[in-house]
C-alpha cells in the first residue's frame, strides 16, 4: 500500500505528521518527496547505502575563443539570458532555461550545454525500515522529474525488501511536483490547517486528488488555533463527503519533539497527541483499504 501525505501549502504539519506515521507502522519505506526542501532526513538520520547525482536540466555555455559575434544567439535567445558586454557573448547561468537553441544555431560551435549534477538521490536505512529522499540544489529545476526517480527507487526497495507499506511525504502545493508524487498511490492524506488559506488550498489539493480518482483522507492539523475555521472545514468534509480522518490540537511538544530529533510517538509514546494519531493512521489504513478492495 502506498499513502501519500500532501498538503495545499507549507506549514501544515504535513512531515511531522507523516514521521508520526512511520513510528507507528515501525517496517516502511519512507519517501520524502518534497525534494526542494527535503527534511525528514535530518530527523531519522538514514545510512546512505546509494548516493547517485541527479540531472534535472542543462546550462548554455560559451567558449570566446570559438564565438565570432554574430550574435544569433543574442537575437533568438527568449529568456534574456545572453547579453553582449565588452564585445564578448555572456550567457547567464541562472537566466539560462537549458533550452539548447543558441548551442543549434551557433555556426562555430562556440556554446555547448553543460549538465546540471549537484542534485543528489539517497538512499539507505533508518529505524523504521528504509528510506528514499532526493535533494534538489538551490536554483535547480524540474524537481518532478527527481520527485519520479525517488518514487521509481522506493517501488524497488519495497520490492526487494517485501515491506508492504510506503509513506510519501508530498511536497506543498498543487503543481508538477505534487502530481508525481501521488501518481498510481492507493490514497492520500490531505493535511489543512485552520486558516483561511489553509482551507482555500485544501479544497485545490482536494481537486488534484480528485482529478486521479484516489480516496483522500483529511486531517485538520493545530485546530485549536481557530476553531471556526476547524468547525468550517469539518462541515466541508461532510457536505463534499470526503474522508474526515480527524483533527490533532496545536501543542508545542510537537516542536520539542523535533528538536530533540523525535516523532511525537517516540517522544510522548503515551501522550494524548500520540493516541490520535494512531486513531487516524488506523482510520487512513481501514479507509484506503476499504476503497481499494
Amino acid at each position: 500500500m502506498q499513502i501519500a501525505i500532501i498538503s495545499g501549502k507549507g506549514g501544515t504539519g504535513k512531515s511531522s505528521i507523516t514521521a508520526a506515521f512511520a513510528s507507528i507502522e515501525k517496517n516502511v519505506v519512507l519517501a520524502d518527496c518534497d525534494v526542494d526542501a527535503s527534511n525528514l532526513y535530518l530527523l531519522f538520520t538514514p545510512t546512505h547505502n546509494e548516493e547517485r547525482a541527479y540531472v534535472g536540466a542543462e546550462t548554455a555555455i560559451i567558449d570566446n575563443n570559438l564565438c565570432i559575434s554574430c550574435m544569433k544567439c543574442w537575437e533568438n535567445c527568449r529568456f534574456d539570458a545572453i547579453s553582449y558586454v565588452n564585445q564578448k557573448i555572456n550567457i547567464s547561468d541562472v537566466a539560462c532555461d537549458g533550452c539548447g537553441l543558441c548551442a543549434r544555431i551557433c555556426p562555430t560551435q562556440a556554446i555547448m550545454m553543460q549538465q546540471h549534477d549537484k542534485s543528489r538521490l539517497y538512499s539507505g536505512s533508518f529505524r523504521y525500515g528504509k528510506m528514499v529522499y532526493g535533494v534538489l540544489a538551490p536554483g535547480e529545476e524540474n524537481s518532478g522529474k527527481l520527485v519520479n526517480e525517488v518514487r521509481s527507487k522506493a517501488n524497488i526497495i519495497a520490492t526487494e525488501n517485501d515491506l508492504a507499506i510506503t509513506l510519501i511525504d508530498g511536497p506543498p502545493g498543487i503543481g508538477c511536483p505534487v502530481i508525481s508524487a501521488i501518481a498510481n498511490v492507493d490514497g492520500v492524506v490531505l493535511v489543512t490547517e485552520p486558516t483561511l488559506s489553509g482551507f482555500h488550498d485544501l479544497k485545490r489539493i482536494k481537486e488534484i486528488a480528485d482529478n486521479f480518482r484516489l480516496p483522500a483522507c483529511v486531517i485538520i492539523n493545530k485546530f485549536t488555533i481557530n476553531e471556526k475555521i476547524s468547525s468550517e472545514i469539518e462541515a466541508w468534509c461532510k457536505k463534499e463527503k470526503v474522508n474526515f480522518a480527524g483533527k490533532i490540537p496545536f501543542d508545542l511538544v510537537m516542536v520539542e519533539a523535533m528538536t530533540q530529533l523525535k516523532t511525537i510517538i517516540e517522544y510522548q509514546p503515551n501522550g494524548t497527541i500520540t493516541k490520535k494519531l494512531k486513531e487516524i493512521y488506523n482510520y487512513i489504513k481501514l479507509n484506503i483499504n476499504k476503497q481499494t478492495n
